[in-house]
């Protein structure tokens, strides 16, 4: 009999435990706080920002593969992080992700699976965070925002809370080498009205980090035949 494949993409308040806590902090606020305050000279403002209950999701812009493990090593909780279903097909990688209280979504269609992920964080003492550009962008850009994050916080009735980094896309390995800034803004509300979510977002995060905005038109809109 075939052993069923094990899912990803759905977990348990109970799979937020003290031990991926645990395995998160020795690999996030230790191995990667070491890096990044001998060889990057990590700051960051607005601490004061950060809510008191896991209500709300984290939202920082996204530069590099650090940025991650770079949030859960300054964030006061553990972070669950959405991470892409592609990278749970590789074995290892699949393992590691897991362990630091990663899930996989479907970057095209957040389905059900990714709304009872979300809820049952609640129902821990984790908090979710989520870079709403989808992939990797560049310095000095914010592109490839989708209302994505937003309608999340609508139905799971969570707060946003923007986070601007830069200096992670810079790889560095000599000391003191690098410069980290990680400013936390404050909290946007969820709303019905998604777009405005998502322009609140984009306001914070340009203030926070100093970078240009640039709207580009969404798969949607391109087979509708362009923005209108």
């Amino acid at each position: 009999m075939t052993k069923p494949k094990k899912q990803y993409s759905t977990k348990k308040a109970s799979q937020f435990n003290r031990w991926r806590s645990i395995f998160q902090f020795l690999v996030c606020k230790i191995g990667y706080m070491i890096r990044l305050k001998l060889v990057y000279r990590i700051e960051v403002h607005g601490v004061e920002n950060i809510p008191k209950d896991n209500k709300y999701i984290i939202c920082p812009n996204h530069l590099s593969t650090l940025d991650p493990p770079m949030i859960a090593a300054i964030w006061p909780k553990s972070v669950a992080f959405m991470a892409k279903k592609e990278l749970f097909d590789i074995k290892f990688l699949r393992w590691w992700l897991d362990w630091l209280g990663a899930f996989a979504v479907n970057r095209e269609s957040l389905g059900p699976s990714t709304v009872k992920t979300v809820q049952e964080i609640k129902e821990s003492k984790w908090v979710l965070g989520i870079f709403p550009q989808g992939t990797r962008g560049v310095p000095g850009e914010i592109k490839g925002v989708t209302n994505g994050f937003a309608g999340l916080a609508k139905l799971t009735k969570c707060d946003i809370l923007p986070v601007g980094i830069t200096g992670t896309q810079e790889v560095k390995r000599f000391p003191f080498t690098g410069k980290i800034i990680v400013n936390i803004g404050e909290i946007i509300h969820y709303d019905k009205n998604t777009e405005l979510v998502k322009d609140k977002w984009i306001e914070q995060i340009q203030r926070l980090t100093g970078f240009k905005y640039i709207d580009t038109p969404t798969a949607e809109q391109i087979v509708n035949g362009g923005v209108s």
